[in-house]
């Protein structure tokens, strides 16, 4: 801290100090606000100045002055006796309609507690013969008693003697209009409300200043410009308030002044001349914000040349760290890295990081020029930048080509996707039609042809690649390139084993068809293609399970990454401030049971599909184990519309960004909060598209065809709940009553009524009613779907409920009349007829069979049941069984 700012401050300090003290005697208590209703009685009042100077108090007239209490007239006294005075208080008592004894008893209490000095008591004896007579003895016999001087006076002429009448009131014979509730809420009002705002004024400056003069100047350039701000803010709401009180105090000043303004002779009576003076304080406030301007000015300067400070050091990490030593993790960020340089590099050439860089080093010196407080520490870096700027130019060229060095490998592993592609040419050759002289040359040529073309894009010996790439290879760079050449390698060997076999077939003689038994070679050769084919089904079958392994590790990195980046983010005190409303407390809602889907696949099934890492073929067991747990995946599907809906409405609040920042992702959370869902689904890809297809014969394959049926009624499960939960208007109780949901689709359905020996159909019998069909358990559901609005997973359809019937009270007609995709459901003894028709005959079939299902098993359960309660019963359907019955009319077709 400079002397400078020490003699500013205390300067100010002192002006704040004084102007408080000042204020503090004008506002010490009682103020008239306090005691208003004591003064108002009126029993004393102020009226003017004598000769000499003295305040004069006036105590007129009031019959009821005995009745005044030591407190009421303590008070007022106080009050008035508290304008400034060197020579004493006049008293004026205007007793005359009083007797002389209210006359000795006001002397008495006066010169008992008088609170001021006094120079001169004036009374205005009692008037009538009798008690003037008594006041005239009386006087002079108890004048020793009252130990002030007393004049009697017998008129107001007399008076008039003592005091200039223009100090005077009217009643007086004075020249003063005087009001006395006008001369209350002047001074309530006006000079005690602006004496109170100038001393709070003051002290808020004050204690204002003394904060700008403990600040710490911080070391962040944020919290620098935050300070900056707030400060900044802080002090024009100061001068605000300064304004306000200066504005307050000058229309009062006019207000006070404005006699004079109308008669230039006028004189002002001491009262107008003690508020003219306690307004005439503006300019000490005046002085006071000048000094404050003197501080905040130096104070300002010093917050700015320390965001400065802080611009400058951050610029000089800048441009001190400026390096690009990263090789990227694959061939497009590599290229973006290349991109940057390259654009670095433009920049260079045309001056601005080098201008920069100069620039800075000159503001630097620029700062040391004006006396910066931080001098030491600004001049070893403007050294220090000149000479960065000197061999940053030199520098470029050879980080280009470190840059272009790891490109150009990358670009090498980025070809070597050529082994995949062999590994599936090597799997989708026949090996029936490889058993044929032909079959196998085609196969070899083909073999080598692609060989042959993907020659360029093999990556030659370690040796060689750690040799030539020595300069870039960071450890994982050098772990990327083995895993790549030893898939190569593995690649090759498989190539290598499947030409010899084919070599050898294709080395066989063609021999003319003749009835003798095969010979021993051929079987050898046929269990020779075998026993290939099986080894290359097993290594695409590795190859997968390699696949299946890695992606679910990484899934389990996204996972947790997710949780500790965004979720535990949302109870982290620091960036509560970032949180928006509608997000508050709403973590559950927008991650749902991910933590639960994470601790699944972290603690069981990463380890346990870690086990057959040598054994793929029968990875399916694996599934069958967990398949009740993969279940979870059903509660987070059922939440992602929720999930969704919340995530549009807060996706662009400060929150979301400065979590993305940090972990440096390139896209937002919705990609991340998407990767359970695209994760339970890639199971059933890889166990259908791959797993199963390349394990036909071996001993797991049945339980991968098992796995891929649990998992495929798992995504089912979910979809078709995700259905169910779209229902709404249903209010026939609770829907989970209905039993579990067996199928849903939309069919186009037609409605006939049995009335006595007619049959009505609706009146839009030639148009359809599209109806969405749920069929429970224990009830068939007719809804309307609506109109799928919104985007992502809140484009999902709705439905209407209209209509349910009862399983245990339907009956049904596989095939109607003139189309084989339509089917009927009649309840009642078909006096309420549904006409359905599916889309496809297929999908008619199936529900056909599906609802057959439902009421056979209800059939044989009322079976049961009967012959539970009576054995002597003779078997057959009971009252409730009516509508499975066939109708007359419809005997020629078949129906249950």
């Amino acid at each position: 801290i400079s002397l400078e700012e020490v003699e500013r401050f205390y300067k100010f300090s002192c002006r704040c100090h004084w102007l408080c003290e000042i204020m503090q005697l004008d506002t010490n208590p009682p103020r008239a606000a306090d005691i208003t209703a004591d003064l108002r009685k009126q029993f004393a009042f102020l009226s003017g100045r004598g000769d000499n100077g003295s305040p004069i108090i006036v105590f007129p007239e009031f019959p009821a002055f005995g009745e005044i209490t030591d407190r009421e007239f303590h008070n007022v006294l106080t009050y008035l006796t508290s304008v400034p005075t060197d020579v004493g208080f006049i008293l004026v008592i205007d007793r005359r309609q009083d007797r002389w004894a209210a006359v000795k008893g006001t002397l008495l209490r006066i010169a008992g507690s008088f609170p001021g000095n006094l120079q001169l008591v004036l009374v205005l004896r009692p008037t009538t013969l009798l008690q003037r007579t008594l006041s005239d003895i009386l006087f002079k016999f108890n004048k020793d008693e009252f130990k002030m001087k007393v004049i009697m006076l017998s008129s107001v002429s007399e008076l008039h003697s003592y005091i200039d009448r223009t100090q005077l009131t009217r009643e007086l014979g004075g020249m003063q209009d005087y009001c006395h509730e006008k001369w209350i809420s002047h001074r309530t009002q006006a000079i005690e409300g602006f004496a109170l705002m100038v001393k709070r004024t003051a002290q808020t400056l004050q204690s204002f200043g003394t904060e700008l003069a403990e600040t710490e100047l911080p070391n962040e350039i944020q919290t620098t410009t935050v300070l900056l701000s707030t400060h900044t803010s802080k002090r024009d709401k100061m001068k605000e308030d300064i304004l306000v009180a200066l504005d307050q105090g000058s229309r009062l000043l006019e207000s006070i002044n404005e006699p004079v303004m109308r008669d230039p002779d006028h004189n002002m009576n001491q009262d107008e001349l003690e508020n003219l003076a306690t307004v005439q304080l503006l300019s000490q406030l005046d002085e006071t914000e000048r000094a404050f301007d003197e501080f905040w000015v130096r104070h300002q300067t010093k917050l700015e040349q320390c965001l400065q400070l802080r611009h400058f050091e951050h610029n000089y990490r800048e441009e001190k760290l400026v390096t690009f030593s990263e090789v990227g993790i694959s061939p497009a960020h590599a290229d973006h890295i290349f991109c940057e340089l390259t654009s670095f590099e433009e920049r260079v050439c045309l001056q601005e990081v080098l201008d920069r860089a100069s620039a800075l080093s000159r503001e630097g010196d620029e700062l040391i020029q004006k006396s910066h407080y931080a001098e030491d520490s600004i001049q070893p870096k403007c050294s220090e930048l000149r000479a960065i700027s000197e061999s940053l130019s030199c520098s470029l060229s050879t980080k280009k080509d470190y840059l272009l060095r790891a490109m150009e490998l990358h670009r090498r592993l980025e070809r070597s996707k050529w082994v995949d592609d062999g590994i599936y040419l090597l799997a989708s050759q026949p090996v029936d039609k490889c058993q044929s002289h032909e079959g196998a040359e085609l196969a070899l040529q083909e073999l080598e042809r692609y060989l042959d073309n993907a020659g360029q894009n093999q990556m030659t010996e370690l040796d060689a690649i750690w040799k030539e790439y020595e300069e870039v290879l960071s450890q994982q760079f050098r772990e990327q390139v083995e895993k790549v050449y030893q898939k190569q390698t593995s690649m090759q060997e498989m190539f290598d084993k499947r030409k010899i076999s084919l070599k050898k077939l294709a080395a066989k003689q063609t021999r003319p068809v003749q009835p003798v038994a095969p010979r021993p070679e051929a079987d050898g050769g046929s269990r020779h293609a075998s026993q290939s084919e099986e080894e290359e089904n097993l290594a695409v079958l590795r190859h997968v399970m390699n696949e299946l392994l890695e992606t679910e590790r990484a899934y389990v990195e996204e996972l947790l990454c997710v949780l500790q980046g965004y979720a535990s983010e949302m109870d982290n005190p620091a960036m509560s401030h970032l949180i928006p409303a509608p997000l508050q407390n709403k973590k559950e809602v927008l991650f749902g049971n991910m933590p639960e889907i994470y601790h699944f696949h972290k603690r069981t099934f990463l380890r346990e599909l870690e086990l057959y890492t040598d054994c793929p073929e029968l990875v399916g067991r694996c599934f069958l184990e967990r398949m009740t747990d993969l279940q979870i995946y059903e509660k987070y599907c059922h939440n992602k519309p929720r999930s969704e809906s919340l995530w549009r409405q807060c996706s662009d609040c400060a929150f979301f960004q400065e979590c993305q920042k940090k972990l440096e992702h390139k896209l937002g959370l919705d990609s991340y909060l998407l990767k359970p869902v695209q994760r339970i689904t890639k199971y059933q890809l890889l166990l259908k598209q791959e797993m199963l297809k390349y394990s036909k014969g071996c001993d797991g394959a049945d339980d991968l065809q098992e796995a891929l049926t649990s998992i495929l009624g798992i995504l089912k499960a979910v979809n078709d709940s995700m259905h169910l939960i779209a229902i709404t208007g249903f209010e026939q109780g609770n829907m989970s009553e209905l039993g579990k949901l067996l199928m849903q689709g939309s069919f186009s359905v037609w409605t006939e009524h049995k009335k006595g020996h007619a049959k009505v159909k609706d009146l839009a019998r030639f148009k359809p009613m599209q109806r969405h069909l749920f069929l429970h358990e224990k009830a068939l559901l007719f809804c309307k779907r609506r109109e799928e609005n919104g985007e992502g997973y809140e484009k999902a359809p709705s439905y209407s409920f209209k209509q349910s019937l009862s399983m245990n009270a339907v009956g049904f007609t596989e095939n109607a009349k003139g189309d084989n995709k339509k089917f009927e459901i009649w309840s009642s003894s078909r006096e309420e007829v549904y006409i359905v028709q599916a889309p496809t005959a297929e999908v008619k079939t199936t529900w056909v069979n599906e609802i057959r299902k439902v009421l056979t098993t209800q059939l044989e359960a009322c079976r049961w049941n009967k012959t539970s309660l009576s054995l002597d019963e003779h078997d057959g359907y009971s009252s409730a069984e009516e509508p499975l019955n066939s109708d007359p009319e419809e005997e020629n077709h078949k129906k249950l």
